[in-house]
C-alpha cells in the first residue's frame, strides 16, 4: 500500500475529464491536480516549450510527494512524454499509449491540437499495436479556447464543431479518438454532428484503467476505504478554475491553491 497522492497535470481544465475517469475507477485515491492556465494553450507551442513547461510541473508534483504522475494533456503526452520518462524516475502515465493498445477498428479518426496532430504520435502509437488500422487525423485548434473561455454550451459551439468535423462525413471511420482532454467536454456536440453510429473514445478512460492495473500490480493502492480528496493547483485565475472544478466535483471534496510558474 502507498497512501501518497496521484499527481495529474494539464494545460488547463481539460484534464479534469481525465481526473473524473480516475475517480470512477480509483475513488479511494487522493489526487493533486495542476492546471497550467497561465500558459495555455499548449497546442500552438513548440515541442521545446511544452517539454520545459511539463518538466517544471513534474518537478512541482514530485515536491508534493506524489507516487505517480498522469499527463492529462494530449499535447504534453505527444510532445513531452518520452522526455519526461527519460529525465524522471517516478512512474509517468500518458493518455496516448494506454488508448492505442486498445484500438481494434479498421478505420479510426483522431482529433487533437495542431501540435499533437503534427507530431503523428497517435498514428505511430496505434500502428505499434494495430499496424493495419487506417488513421485519419484532424487538428481542431478552436476547441480548447471554446472550453477554456466557457463557451462549451454556447450556440456558437455547434457551428465551430460542424466546420471542423464535416470533414469526417466524407471519410469512412467507425470511431473517433478525442485526442485532447478538453474535447470530452464537447462530447455531446461532437456526437450530434457525427451521428450515434460513430463511437467516441475518451483516452482518459484507458489511462485510468492502465493506472489501476499498475497500482494493483505494484501494491501501490491507497489503504483508505473512504473516498479520497483532491487538491487543485492553478497557475492563474483561481476563481475561474474553482468555477469550472465545481461542475465536475462535489465542492466539499477539494481545495484550490495558486502556484505561479516561471515562463
Amino acid at each position: 500500500m502507498d497512501n501518497r497522492a496521484i499527481g495529474i497535470f494539464d494545460s488547463g481544465v481539460g484534464g479534469l475529464t481525465v481526473l473524473k475517469e480516475y475517480q470512477k475507477l480509483l475513488p479511494h485515491e487522493n489526487y493533486i491536480y495542476f492546471g497550467d492556465t497561465a500558459r495555455l494553450p499548449y497546442g500552438s507551442k513548440s515541442k521545446e516549450t511544452i517539454c520545459n513547461f511539463s518538466k517544471q510541473i513534474v518537478e512541482f508534483l514530485i515536491n508534493q510527494n506524489v507516487k505517480l504522475i498522469v499527463i492529462a494533456c494530449g499535447t504534453a503526452s505527444a510532445m513531452a512524454y518520452n522526455t519526461l520518462q527519460k529525465e524522471f524516475s517516478i512512474p509517468i502515465i500518458d493518455i496516448i499509449s494506454p488508448t492505442a493498445k486498445q484500438i481494434k477498428d479498421d478505420n479510426i479518426g483522431v482529433i487533437a491540437t495542431k501540435a499533437t496532430i503534427k507530431s503523428n504520435s497517435w498514428e505511430e502509437e496505434i500502428h505499434k499495436y494495430s499496424p493495419n488500422t487506417h488513421v485519419t487525423s484532424l487538428a481542431c485548434p478552436l476547441f480548447v479556447p471554446l472550453v477554456e473561455e466557457g463557451f462549451a454550451t454556447s450556440e456558437i459551439t455547434p457551428l465551430v464543431v460542424k466546420k471542423y468535423l464535416s470533414y469526417f462525413h466524407e471519410i469512412p471511420i467507425s470511431s473517433l479518438i478525442l485526442g485532447c482532454t478538453h474535447y470530452p467536454i464537447l462530447e455531446n456536440v461532437i456526437q450530434d454532428e457525427l451521428g450515434k453510429e460513430i463511437k467516441l473514445i475518451n483516452p482518459g478512460t484507458y489511462s485510468a484503467i492502465y493506472a489501476k492495473e499498475y497500482l494493483m500490480q505494484n501494491k501501490l493502492l491507497h489503504s483508505q476505504s473512504s473516498d479520497g480528496n483532491i487538491i487543485f493547483y492553478s497557475s492563474d485565475n483561481e476563481e475561474y478554475f474553482k468555477n469550472i472544478a465545481e461542475t465536475f466535483f462535489p465542492i466539499h471534496n477539494y481545495e484550490i491553491h495558486m502556484e505561479q510558474m516561471k515562463a
